[in-house]
């Protein structure tokens, strides 16, 4: 973009970045004012179009003048304007946030050093990658809400992304056609391979579902579109995000439950399984992979540089800290697999029916 704009006069140029800039801005964030009814209608089986918009107090059809993203929560200060029920600030969030990422999609190919992004080599990339972020809003925020991720958005996200690495090789970092199409079979079927070899593994150490099969499909997703070794990055950084997110979960619950009144009010707070979803580490991995995996890539190496240069201080440090990780995971492995023991036993046994309440086994 920017050898474009430089052989136009400077006013014309600026003028003219401005608009683009701004355009994108606003695009985004009418997608974000639709992501936000996908988020609250898909999971309960509504429509995404009928009915219209409308406050949840007092039922009535918000007018176009009033429901313009952004700006309408600020200017009616967070409230109906007819019944003045308050309105979650989540909405004006995710249409801020669909914005920004729709921004730096559009600046990894008009001006990627700005902020040190990925460049993207061809525009045409814009409006798939423009679909990816907005269905990993609406994923994550799905997650968040009701612990489930789309099958819609993985099932047809995956094919998408390989028919695109087909006809622009140069996502897969591939010269030809059939060379990025076979990268991103191969990232999907690694993605699908390790998803499932997690939540297998994860069942049969929690005896329950550690990984959920959506986040399986989701991984294959992400090998169709950044390849194996971009997969395996994002499932990487998914983990070191949702560690924190567990540690920091872990904090809240210990926060909530103060040490004099936990073992007489909350008996099991120390054994309860802590249920997070995975689905928000997953997606923000991918979009920071997508918008600066190469730093992330660097920083690995050059971690990995030191590490063996400084490998004696390493091994003094990390292993001390390996071994009572494993011991506080496997006591709460115990703890979790004695948890859901302890409620399959004290669920009641299924009384027998009297004959003449015993259903009638022919046909």
């Amino acid at each position: 973009m920017n050898e474009w704009l430089i052989n136009l006069p400077e006013d014309d140029a600026t003028f003219l970045a401005r608009v683009a800039l701004a355009f994108i801005l606003c695009l985004g964030a009418i997608i974000g004012s639709f992501l936000n009814v996908c988020i609250y209608r898909i999971p309960i089986g509504q429509s995404v179009s009928r009915p219209r918009s409308h406050c949840f107090g007092c039922g009535r059809t918000i007018p176009w003048y009033l429901n313009i993203p952004i700006l309408s929560w600020f200017i009616l200060r967070g409230r109906c304007a007819y019944c003045k029920s308050p309105i979650s600030a989540r909405y004006p969030f995710i249409e801020a946030l669909t914005a920004l990422l729709f921004l730096l999609v559009f600046l990894m190919w008009g001006n990627p050093s700005l902020l040190a992004l990925n460049h993207l080599q061809t525009p045409e990339l814009i409006p798939i990658l423009w679909l990816f972020v907005a269905s990993t809003v609406v994923n994550v925020m799905i997650d968040l809400d009701h612990r489930i991720l789309l099958d819609r958005i993985s099932l047809i996200g995956t094919p998408l992304a390989i028919a695109a690495s087909a006809a622009f090789p140069l996502l897969q970092g591939a010269m030809t056609w059939h060379q990025g199409l076979f990268a991103s079979l191969v990232g999907a079927a690694a993605g699908f391979g390790i998803g499932f070899a997690i939540a297998w593994l994860g069942e049969r150490i929690f005896l329950q579902d550690a990984f959920g099969f959506g986040d399986v499909k989701w991984l294959m997703l992400f090998g169709a579109l950044f390849g194996w070794s971009g997969m395996l990055y994002v499932l990487m950084l998914a983990a070191f995000l949702g560690l924190l997110m567990g540690l920091g979960a872990l904090a809240a619950q210990r926060l909530r439950h103060a040490p004099d009144d936990t073992a007489a009010e909350h008996p099991d707070a120390e054994t309860a399984p802590l249920a997070i979803p995975f689905g928000p580490a997953l997606g923000a991995g991918a979009l920071l992979w997508l918008f600066w995996g190469r730093w992330v890539h660097r920083g690995i190496l050059a971690a990995h540089a030191w590490a063996l240069d400084h490998r004696q201080a390493v091994l003094l440090t990390l292993v001390p800290i390996l071994l009572l990780t494993t011991a506080w995971l496997l006591w709460r492995i115990r703890a979790i697999r004695r948890a859901i023991r302890e409620e399959e036993s004290a669920e009641p046994p299924m009384q027998e029916l009297p004959d003449a309440d015993k259903p009638d086994a022919t046909p």
